[in-house]
């Protein structure tokens, strides 16, 4: 399992809408953030998330069992250990 935690702030949340938009991935709450888990790597493009990189790079809150393989200017890709 994948699991991603990112804030629930309003710059944050466009992250959340488009790592929903996967069938593959869920995202829940637990406590102010959002908890994103998939079986398979989450994918997010930056781009569709019209975050600047400030936002972008500021965003993740915590991993559970996984790793940060991409995180650039273009996307980030979070994989299981």
């Amino acid at each position: 399992m994948t699991t991603l935690f990112v804030l629930d702030v309003p710059e944050n949340r466009p992250i959340a809408a488009v790592a929903a938009q996967d069938p593959a991935v869920t995202v829940g709450r637990v406590g102010p953030y959002y908890r994103i888990d998939s079986d398979a790597p989450i994918v997010i493009d930056r781009r569709a998330t019209g975050c600047r990189h400030a936002v972008w790079y500021s965003s993740v809150a915590g991993l559970v069992g996984s790793r940060i393989t991409q995180w650039d200017k273009d996307a980030m890709r979070v994989e299981s250990r």
